[in-house]
């Protein structure tokens, strides 16, 4: 890893480390830490990575490690939600299961394959948004007390939404790639 990589990957690592704080705030229910803290991990993510664009330190362990940290944070917050009551638990199993059925399609494929990239769709990334806001809105609510619920209404359908149809396209995308690549081995 070259030098210009370390901060990146430091910012990574931390919001890794964020994550038994967020379990512990939320277990906790102290919200209002729960939600800064959430800020700063979206923070730090936005800065991990302008800095390695713009340092041209990308590398390809980062590029497996970022998506990794963010997920975890966002499992974290999904579960704990919903153990609190905050969420209603269908949705976090939609989420969680979602993240579940990605990875093991990403494993599969780079099984059969052993071509797996790291290529976020345009669905997945408005679905992370739209998870990242839910939850920060949750949060904000819980922990600010900012009273929005026609919004979080609407961010719930959102993740709905945009979960199913990125968890489908997932399927479909390595499903289609897979077999091509049979196809390919077969031909």
């Amino acid at each position: 890893m070259s030098r210009r990589a370390v901060l990146p990957m430091l910012l990574t690592f931390a919001r890794v480390l964020a994550v038994p704080v967020m379990v512990y705030v939320l277990v906790t229910e102290m919200y209002a830490y729960a939600f800064w803290t959430f800020v700063a991990a979206g923070v730090s993510d936005a800065l991990d990575g302008i800095l390695a664009k713009s340092l041209n330190a990308t590398s390809r362990l980062g590029a497996f490690l970022d998506p990794l940290a963010d997920k975890s944070l966002m499992v974290a917050v999904y579960v704990m939600l919903g153990h609190n009551g905050a969420i209603p638990l269908w949705v976090v199993i939609l989420v969680v299961f979602r993240d579940a059925l990605i990875m093991l399609g990403a494993a599969v494929y780079q099984t059969l394959t052993q071509a797996l990239t790291m290529e976020p769709l345009g669905i997945s990334k408005l679905n992370t948004a739209v998870q990242i806001g839910f939850a920060a809105l949750v949060l904000a609510e819980l922990g600010l007390g900012a009273g929005l619920p026609g919004l979080t209404q609407a961010g719930l359908y959102a993740v709905t939404v945009t979960t199913l149809a990125s968890g489908a396209a997932y399927v479909w995308r390595w499903g289609v790639r897979t077999v091509a690549h049979e196809h390919r081995e077969a031909g």
